[in-house]
């Protein structure tokens, strides 16, 4: 594939979206960015309102690519929400909102348009899940279950849509700049801390995550990992699982020392 064409983003107002809306913009391409707002102004791109929970939203995308380009060269399901919280403090609702969001936003993305990508014989759907699907650190159940299905249901789709000339890619980075934490939802205010400090604190941006999807793109890469840390904490995992399961295991005992919010820290009596 030497460059799409025709390339709709979804959480394209800010983030990750917007840095890829403007790395596909900068190079040439035709995009549709599309995100909740009503009136969005995304330079060098077409917008469209698009709600990922909405299956109506869905169809009115697919009906407006196929009027205004006649196909389409990437699906790129991006948008999403951040959830955190160890596991008695995550209510049911939240898990139910961010799988809404996280993960069936990308499956009615991607069954919408895999119709069309069929009938092409070509295209690609690139969803972006996160480090937290490939390692699975404490306090972030719901988060971590959402992106490993993001990933798990990537994989199936590049088998199956292999045969029609469609290829799938998923994206796992890790913790880079973001308004991510601005849309996270739980009641472990700990762990919400511990998530917003290394976000802010990192020194890969969104533009860096954006030029290397795009690299892995054009390089017919399946599984995007796109920074260095989110590299050496996979091949951790793979190579050494014993030191990997050490450092996860040492960080739900740190977060044990620090008692969830209402509930008594646990004593030792003797």
């Amino acid at each position: 594939m030497t460059g799409p064409t025709r390339v709709l983003v979804t959480g394209a107002a800010s983030g990750l979206g917007a840095a890829l809306v403007r790395a596909f913009v900068a190079r040439g391409d035709q995009v549709l960015a599309t995100d909740l707002g009503a009136d969005v102004e995304v330079p060098g791109a077409a917008y469209l309102p698009l709600d990922v929970r909405s299956d109506a939203d869905w169809e009115r995308a697919r009906a407006w690519v196929a009027s205004e380009w006649g196909g389409l060269d990437v699906l790129v399901n991006n948008a999403g929400v951040a959830g955190g919280g160890r596991i008695e403090l995550t209510s049911m609702d939240d898990w139910a909102w961010i799988t809404e969001i996280n993960l069936f936003g990308v499956v009615r993305g991607t069954r919408t348009f895999v119709p069309m990508l069929k009938q092409q014989g070509s295209g690609r759907v690139v969803n972006v899940a996160s480090l937290a699907g490939l390692v699975h650190p404490p306090g972030m159940g719901s988060y971590n279950a959402v992106k490993a299905a993001v990933v798990a249901f990537t994989e199936t789709a590049a088998h199956e849509l292999a045969p029609f000339g469609v290829r799938c890619s998923v994206v796992c980075p890790s913790y880079f700049r973001t308004n991510l934490i601005a849309s996270l939802r739980g009641d472990d205010p700990d762990v919400a801390e511990k998530l917003s400090a290394m976000v802010e604190q990192s020194p890969i941006g969104a533009d860096d995550i954006a030029a290397a999807v795009l690299r892995g793109i054009d390089d017919d890469v399946e599984l995007i990992i796109p920074d260095e840390p989110a590299r050496t904490a996979y091949e951790l995992k793979r190579t050494d699982r014993a030191t990997y399961d050490a450092l996860m295991r040492k960080t739900a005992e740190r977060m044990k020392e620090r008692a969830p919010q209402g509930e008594p820290a646990e004593t030792t009596e003797g």
